[in-house]
């Protein structure tokens, strides 16, 4: 009994110490827009980075809980599915996770978190928030200033990084080449078909308490009338977490990598 304790206590050990070795891949970068906007992000270059070669650029997006000046929290949810040795090598990719002020969530949603489940009442026209606007910004300096892909550029976010998901290819359509929004509702009524052009393939689980799975479903079927290339998947039982569910897809990287504008 105790050699097995043990075992499990070394085992649980060595997998704590790989995952910080994994962090120590990502570098910390601080990106400041041409309006003063500061953005600290962490930045993921493939294997044996080439700068002559092309490369798609994934940007993410975390929940508004996942936010300060050098958070790792963001990390754990996604970092992983990156990360993978087989996904390393299968899908080389410059990845990147912008981390938001302190006080400041990523999207114009107001949300009301008085209630279970929250209430959001979405507008787009609503000026952007400074990390809406500086995720923006710093996607295409990356363009710019890395060898991305032009047409290769992707977004994906959780929770409040969901949302923010669809808020930005509302703000840039033609920026991204696929979406992919987890637990995080958008606002149908401000899609229009230039918005549509862009595939997503949305993450929900039915029994999340904090984002009600209807706001996904609402915003499938305006884009199904926009006549949009969207995939809906919806886990049953699943709560807010529907994240693991969605990295589990055995087709998730696969789907985004085939997406090219």
């Amino acid at each position: 009994m105790r050699s097995c304790l043990l075992i499990f206590f070394l085992c649980t050990a060595l997998l704590r110490e790989s995952y910080a070795q994994d962090l120590s891949l990502f570098e910390k970068k601080v990106f400041v827009s041409t309006k003063g906007d500061t953005l600290l992000y962490r930045i993921l270059y493939p294997e044996n980075y080439d700068r002559s070669k092309t490369y798609p650029l994934v940007m993410f997006l975390h929940g508004a809980g996942e936010r300060g000046n050098d958070n790792e929290a963001q990390l754990m949810h996604g970092s992983k599915l990156f990360l993978a040795d087989s996904n390393r090598k299968n899908f080389p990719a410059i990845v990147v996770f912008p981390q938001c002020p302190l006080n400041i969530a990523w999207s114009s949603v107001n949300v009301d978190r008085t209630k279970q489940p929250l209430e959001f009442r979405f507008d787009y026209k609503q000026p952007q928030t400074a990390p809406m606007r500086s995720v923006l910004a710093l996607t295409q300096e990356l363009i710019a200033s890395e060898s991305v892909n032009k047409k290769r550029v992707y977004i994906t976010g959780l929770s409040m990084g969901g949302m923010g998901t669809f808020e930005a290819v509302y703000h840039m359509p033609a920026l991204f080449a696929a979406a992919a929004p987890i637990c995080g509702g958008g606002d149908g009524a401000s899609y229009n078909r230039k918005t549509a052009k862009v595939p997503f393939w949305i993450f929900h689980g039915d029994a999340d308490p904090v984002v009600n799975a209807q706001l996904s479903r609402d915003m499938v079927e305006r884009l199904k009338k926009l006549k949009g290339k969207v995939k809906y998947s919806e886990y049953p039982g699943v709560g807010h977490n529907s994240w693991d569910n969605a990295f589990a897809e055995p087709g998730f990287l696969a789907w985004m990598f085939a997406q090219s504008k």
